[in-house]
């Protein structure tokens, strides 16, 4: 039996932050004591964590690892990598792939795919076509982590736009339907508008494409996701929301107490339009990255449980892809890596306290998702966890981006926080500079 002991940590766990020791044994975490119990069984490792935070490992819910199809700017270990030396622990793979995983068959070559490549633990999303919604009775509720919804234009064509269909869909599942929702026409006929305006330009200036995709296709889309799942009774989760106005749809609480939830990505809780000037298409993303008011409206809601989880909607481009503007440069940009250290340094500018990262990141997507052992710091809980540490400044670099895209658009960015080091299953698959790439994570398995 393999016993690790971390000492002298300040654990982060269930809103509380207090000292205290934790002892793994093997793949789970075995006990956690007082600073004064010296704990003193034998053990193959003890690491002194003086001035550093012990977190749960973050569970990032929304990433797009790119396997199959489109491996040129992201695959499966790679983005694993990534994720692992940003303290995610566990993630959920997006199905808009090539070919999109809308098929039984697909869906468990993405399962064989993540079992023999992904470092953290896994799931993946089974996705909701025009067509498809006879196959949801034969999905493995334990395995599959929900089924993603096109509400609006996508990678891969998965767009469905039948009323009948979203109405089959809706009341064809028990699993949570993961919605991305914004209005197609109303974002075509934008598209059009904006063309016809700047038809004497290469392209629309990235500054517009929150125009295009604008406050109003995602409100009427998430307005109708809404209105379908009150009817059906379904569980659905509203992915990167990026409006106020949005907010006015959701109600407060924990998790697992609605059947209406909603996640805040990364980017659209860090940037607002005025960035566009700065960064252009590098934060180019869909749905758009909007106004400073929405930026801070969703901080808040953050804050006050209208949103209920925080994610990264980590979307890997090639840099020659992100060329053009708002009508022609891919849309995404790779955030795992650094999405808890971003949103540690939100703590320190007083948008967020520690506790409620930890609650966003790790702990409402367990439940959410009533994922087993996995998402707190507890006796008989799977042992994924992450270290980090406010120190000396350090500044994010080509260098140390483990992303195969090799960017990222916090490039210059300088931060206090690190992080030290991520285990997976009590195993350590980074060490502040390296990751193991030798190490497979385990499947996700959902209690429902």
């Amino acid at each position: 039996m393999k016993r690790i002991l971390i000492y002298n940590a300040k654990i982060v766990n269930e809103g509380r932050m207090e000292p205290a020791s934790l002892l793994i044994e093997n793949d789970t975490i075995a006990r956690i004591t007082a600073p004064d119990d010296p704990m003193t069984d034998d053990c193959d490792e003890r690491i002194d964590a003086t001035g550093c935070y012990l977190l749960p490992g973050v569970i990032d819910e929304h990433v797009h690892f790119r396997e199959p199809g489109m491996t040129h700017k992201a695959d499966i270990r790679s983005e694993s990598r990534a994720a692992a030396a940003g303290g995610v622990t566990s993630i959920m793979d997006m199905p808009n792939n090539n070919p999109p995983t809308v098929t039984l068959g697909a869906l468990e070559q993405k399962m064989e795919m993540l079992a023999k490549e992904c470092i953290v633990n896994h799931s993946c999303y089974f996705g909701a076509t025009n067509n498809n919604y006879a196959d949801f009775a034969r999905l493995d509720p334990k395995r599959v982590c929900g089924v993603k919804l096109f509400m609006g234009s996508s990678t891969g064509n998965m767009l469905v736009d039948r009323r009948n269909s979203l109405q089959h869909i809706f009341h064809g599942t028990d699993l949570l339907i993961a919605a991305h929702c914004e209005d197609s026409r109303l974002i075509q006929a934008n598209a059009a508008k904006y063309r016809e305006r700047y038809k004497d330009a290469q392209d629309v200036p990235v500054v517009k494409h929150p125009n295009i995709r604008s406050a109003e296709a995602c409100y009427r889309s998430s307005h109708l996701a809404v209105q379908l799942a009150k009817e059906s009774g379904a569980h659905l989760h509203l992915l990167h929301l990026s409006t106020a106005r949005e907010l006015a749809l959701l109600t407060a609480g924990a998790p697992d107490t609605k059947h209406i939830t909603a996640e805040a990505c990364v980017a659209h809780l860090l940037y607002s339009a005025a960035d566009y000037k700065t960064e252009g298409t590098r934060i180019k993303c869909n749905p758009a990255i909007k106004r400073k008011c929405d930026r801070d409206a969703l901080r808040h809601a953050v804050c006050t449980g209208l949103i209920d989880t925080i994610a990264t909607d980590h979307a890997p481009h090639l840099l020659q892809e992100k060329a053009g503007g708002a009508t022609t440069a891919a849309s995404g940009m790779p955030m795992v890596q650094y999405s808890l250290v971003s949103m540690l340094e939100l703590v320190d500018k007083g948008v967020f306290d520690l506790p409620t990262v930890v609650e966003k990141m790790c702990h409402a997507p367990a439940r959410l998702y009533h994922i087993s052992k996995r998402g707190y710091l507890r006796q008989g809980y799977r042992a994924d966890l992450v270290l980090v540490h406010k120190g000396e400044p350090w500044t994010v670099t080509t260098d140390d981006i483990f992303s195969k895209c090799g960017w990222s658009p916090l490039e210059g960015h300088s931060f206090a926080w690190r992080v030290l080091r991520t285990w997976v299953n009590g195993h350590t698959v980074y060490n502040g500079q390296e990751v193991d790439e030798t190490y497979r994570g385990e499947p996700l398995l959902f209690e429902r």
